[in-house]
């Protein structure tokens, strides 16, 4: 009776989020290749316009890095028809807002305005990828904002460097062995036509998806759309290399240095598989049912109940080729860094041979119905969402059907995956410690 009424109230649950998010939207093609998807929502006077470019990190040489987010500031200098220095003020002074930001495996632009600015913003948009500027005194003056950026955000921030020292020695063969924000070095050493380069090979139409989302009349939308981008020119085809790790099959034990921290910290990551697949997401449920918050396994084992750690943390990368799950603790008082591996992997073996409760499920699948509603609550995610559904997943409408393949996962495929991918000998062990020179002070 009870797995009835549970199972009862998950398909209510279900229905009932399925039908008041249902997110309805049109897509096609421009001749040039460039991908549209209009989602129409008159519920307030506002319009999301964005472009997410197949561009990332693990698109640059490692003699190049940096170059994807480097653009992400680059092409805000401006065009042949926006001077240096407008874009941000034609925004502001036409009550919008704007921004952008990269990953390994995409670039993402956007702006927020009024719905009766819908058309420049489309026309700044294609201004970006038709007519961009690109020159020295763009180059020179990103590269000094980006070094600072570097400065702040990594270089001086206490455990600043924890996800490149995770990367680098995670993977071997693949770009995502570097981080998004790249070498300073490289940076300095790259010329002006490699970054030209860099431009027309992947900043074009055919590589990129345009979302328009909010209040706006249907048909007007694409007489903008045409008129601005239909006559910018297809690139060439950008074929993607392959790149394939080898499985880890003996624990990687590394240490990294901080002279920025006074406690360490031990770092365990797992090598996942690409968020495309069905046991990412079921790897997304058990991240969470080990280290999301307070009420997590974790916490309340290590850090509640036994005092072990000032703090454990896990975070998870979901990426298009392979992502990771990294789980991180702050040792407390006299207990070590092993001491902490012992206890997470106790409640992963228990994972891996016993089934979770079902108030355990349950409370699982409220805590992903609750995401879904919240990544959907706004028109600024459900622009992101379309363009990244569209773009590295292949299928727009999981941003409805995506919570289906969550519900359709069961207690025996979160011990079957777990089994899978989170062994000892599948991992890496980063002791994350202060510097010899800080540990002296």
């Amino acid at each position: 009776m009870n797995k009835l009424i549970i199972m009862l109230t998950t398909a209510l649950m279900l229905g009932g989020i399925a039908s008041a998010q249902k997110i309805a939207f049109e897509e096609y093609d421009l001749d040039n290749g460039l991908h549209v998807i209009l989602h129409n929502d008159p519920s307030a006077p506002v319009v999301v316009t964005s472009v997410m470019y197949h561009v990332g990190s693990k698109d640059e040489t490692p003699d190049r890095t940096g170059f994807a987010h480097f653009f992400e500031h680059l092409l805000f200098e401006g065009t042949e028809n926006i001077k240096r220095g407008e874009w941000f003020k034609i925004v502001t002074s036409n009550g919008g807002v704007n921004n952008a930001n990269t990953s390994d495996d995409r670039t993402y632009y956007y702006e927020v305005f009024p719905s009766n600015n819908l058309e420049l913003a489309l026309w700044m948009e294609s201004e970006r990828l038709m007519h961009p500027v690109i020159n020295k005194v763009g180059v020179d003056t990103q590269n000094g904002v980006i070094k600072e950026e570097k400065r702040s955000r990594y270089d001086n921030q206490p455990y600043g460097n924890i996800i490149g020292a995770v990367k680098e020695n995670m993977f071997k063969n693949h770009p995502y062995r570097w981080t998004t924000i790249g070498s300073m070095e490289h940076l300095d050493a790259a010329t002006l036509e490699e970054f030209q380069a860099f431009n027309k090979k992947f900043y074009i139409p055919n590589n990129a998806v345009l979302v328009v989302a909010g209040d706006f009349e249907n048909g007007k939308a694409k007489e903008w759309i045409q008129k601005y981008f239909g006559s910018i020119q297809r690139g060439k085809d950008i074929k993607k290399q392959i790149f394939v790790e080898e499985p880890i099959t003996q624990t990687i034990k590394a240490k990294y240095e901080d002279s920025n921290i006074k406690i360490p910290m031990v770092v365990a990551t797992y090598r996942t598989p690409s968020m495309k697949t069905r046991d990412a997401r079921v790897l997304d449920l058990i991240s969470s049912y080990l280290s999301d918050g307070k009420s997590s396994k974790l916490y309340k084992k290590i850090v509640d109940d036994k005092k072990m750690a000032l703090q454990i943390d896990a975070v998870g990368f979901s990426q298009e080729d392979y992502g990771m799950y990294i789980l991180y603790g702050l040792p407390m008082g006299t207990h070590t860094s092993e001491d902490l591996i012992k206890e997470v992997d106790e409640e992963i073996v228990k994972i891996q041979t016993e089934l979770i409760s079902e108030k355990d499920f349950q409370k699982l699948q409220n805590t992903f119905d609750n995401r879904f509603v919240n990544k959907n609550g706004n028109l600024e995610g459900i622009a992101e969402n379309l363009a990244t559904y569209y773009l590295l997943y292949g299928d727009v409408n999981l941003i409805n059907t995506e919570i289906e393949l969550l519900h359709s996962i069961t207690r025996e495929e979160i011990r079957e995956v777990a089994k899978k991918y989170l062994n000892p000998n599948q991992r890496l062990i980063l002791d994350y410690v202060p510097s010899k020179a800080e540990a002296q002070n």
